[in-house]
């Protein structure tokens, strides 16, 4: 009898096995085709404009800018630009490229036609970005050989390629970086349709079955973003799996939703975490930002960048001169009654007066 050990019934190779499938099923949540992406109509009509145009002539497409808010789908759209030109596409990111020989390394080896996307490009140095100027109009890059007086800039010819570019800053972007790309485009959040046909489309491919009030759960508090809907729905999936008997309707959706600390909203735990220290604590402000972040125990950035911008677009926490304050439906939000807006308004007044008096007292002194 064989000693051999058996490789089907290894379990080390089958949970090898489990888990790169679902890698792979987790990596095919992306489409792959214009036609596949769900939202996005605007930018979708106006790319497949450009890459029907580029194709043909036969010629690469202009030079495409992406932004957005993270997890839109920048990054998709550029493995969607590639695909459709059937092109390969070749990846990297702003803060990966330091000097200006990172990048003309990257340039010199392009294949013709090639697809170079660059994420967070406005993180990019500028040495290089400079170097980049001249790739994209020219296709050319100069590099500088030896320091000094004997330093000597050898051109080198580049195959034509595309670039697409990804930032979340869009107005961090210098001008003549900007000026260089000949298509923008600016992606938007999506509404809780879209998003709901993206959680049917990938509980379709992980092979889960939801409803479509399940599905809608998911997708009314995933914030406008695909990426988050698509986290969502893998978390609702574990507590389907595991306490539920494996299909995700409303029921499931909520309980789940609920252990993660995701409200109806779609608030997390330190979304809710900064409105309540902002209600409860401050009075519903206004305060600073570093101090609203110690109350959190947060970075300031973190704060700012993470938990403001969704609490202000849902109307929650407005942004004033003097500081963060809670709107009346943030108020609502955390159970608490909102101030009336009287006597609010006329303690401001108040403050305000107090100011001016002071203000005036001081040059009457001069």
């Amino acid at each position: 009898m064989s000693t051999e050990p058996d490789d089907f019934h290894d379990p080390d190779i089958t949970s090898a096995t489990a888990h790169t499938a679902e890698t792979s099923a987790e990596a095919s949540l992306r489409p792959e085709k214009l036609d596949e992406l769900i939202g996005q109509n605007r930018v979708r009509q106006q790319l497949e404009l450009l890459l029907s145009g580029a194709k043909g002539r036969q010629t690469p497409p202009d030079h495409i800018l992406l932004s957005g808010p993270p997890g839109l789908g920048k990054t998709t759209l550029a493995m969607i630009v590639a695909a459709e030109l059937g092109v390969p596409l070749r990846q990297t990111s702003g803060p990966a490229i330091e000097r200006s020989g990172d990048l003309a390394a990257v340039l010199t080896s392009l294949t013709p036609g090639e697809v170079l996307f660059v994420d967070e490009i406005h993180r990019m140095a500028r040495p290089a970005e400079e170097l980049l100027y001249t790739a994209m109009e020219d296709f050319r890059v100069d590099v500088v050989v030896g320091k000094g007086p004997g330093a000597t800039a050898i051109p080198l010819d580049l195959e034509p390629f595309t670039l697409v570019g990804a930032t979340t800053r869009s107005g961090l972007l210098t001008g003549p970086l900007r000026d260089r790309f000949g298509f923008m485009g600016q992606l938007e959040f999506y509404d809780a349709c879209d998003l709901e046909t993206i959680v049917h489309r990938s509980a379709h491919i992980c092979a889960v079955e939801v409803t479509d009030d399940g599905a809608w759960e998911i997708a009314r508090r995933s914030r406008g973003t695909p990426r988050i809907a698509n986290r969502l729905l893998r978390r609702v999936r574990d507590y389907a799996q595991v306490r539920a008997d494996g299909v995700i309707d409303r029921a499931v959706a909520r309980a789940a939703l609920e252990l993660y600390d995701v409200d109806e909203l779609g608030l997390d735990r330190l979304d809710k975490a900064v409105l309540y220290a902002l209600v409860e604590s401050f009075n519903g402000g206004p305060v600073g930002l570093a101090t609203l972040a110690v109350a959190v125990g947060e970075q300031a950035d973190t704060v700012e960048e993470v938990c403001e911008p969704f609490l202000v677009r849902s109307g929650l926490l407005a942004r004033t001169p003097r500081g963060r304050v809670a709107t009346d439906k943030g108020w609502r939000h955390v159970g608490k009654t909102p101030p009336q807006s009287g006597a609010g308004a006329a303690a401001q007044n108040a403050l305000f007066d107090i100011d001016a008096a002071s203000a005036d007292s001081v040059k009457e002194s001069e």
